[in-house]
């Protein structure tokens, strides 16, 4: 027996955007289930996928990562314990144990990124497209995360130093600054 999902297209036909209720056949991702339905029974979504998009973009073009949301989807301000201190280190959560001095480079997308061996990678968070760098990294400050996150599980496995949770390391620290990542402390502190 032939199972298939219920679905707007059929035999690649888009037929919500032929009815004019979607622009194009991929705005069908823009809108939930029982949205699609009501689209399937008349209903027009284009304003709704164009709202959705609009914060879409908004989105991808982000660069500070909130650590928490709010319900209304606001960021809390920083009372996580989480901060610079008076002399100007960074503190975080410790992810991996050792400390490393070494030149900084920050990272947002690792897809055209080089990274040499021995630098400290800054980032706001990791997946595993990031795991290729962790070869060669000398330690890790990121800004999102907890010992469990990806980046502190990577560096644990590979024998990095690595401090996460740390508020604002991007703005603070620029490509080849010389930075010391105590791991053991969760405290990241640049050289003067």
């Amino acid at each position: 027996m032939n199972f298939s999902p219920i679905s707007p297209f059929k035999d690649g036909d888009p037929k919500l955007a032929l009815a004019e209720r979607l622009e194009t056949a991929e705005d069908i991702f823009f809108i939930t289930l029982a949205e699609a339905q009501a689209a399937l029974e008349s209903t027009e979504m284009r304003s709704i996928v164009r709202e959705r998009c609009t914060v879409y973009e908004y989105e991808l073009n982000r660069r500070h990562v909130p650590r928490a949301l709010l319900s209304d989807g606001t960021e809390p301000g920083n009372k996580t314990g989480v901060a610079e201190s008076d002399d100007g280190t960074l503190k975080g959560i410790p992810a991996s144990i050792g400390v490393v001095t070494w030149k900084a480079i920050v990272i947002f997308d690792p897809t055209d990124a080089h990274l040499e061996p021995g630098k400290i990678l800054i980032t706001p968070s990791t997946d595993s497209g990031w795991t290729p760098f962790f070869l060669t990294a000398g330690g890790l400050v990121m800004e999102m995360g907890g010992a469990m996150s990806h980046g502190a599980v990577d560096a644990r496995e590979y024998g990095i130093p690595a401090v996460v949770g740390v508020s604002g390391p991007r703005e603070r620290i620029t490509t080849g600054q010389y930075i010391t990542v105590d791991g053991s402390n969760g405290i990241v502190s640049a050289e003067q």
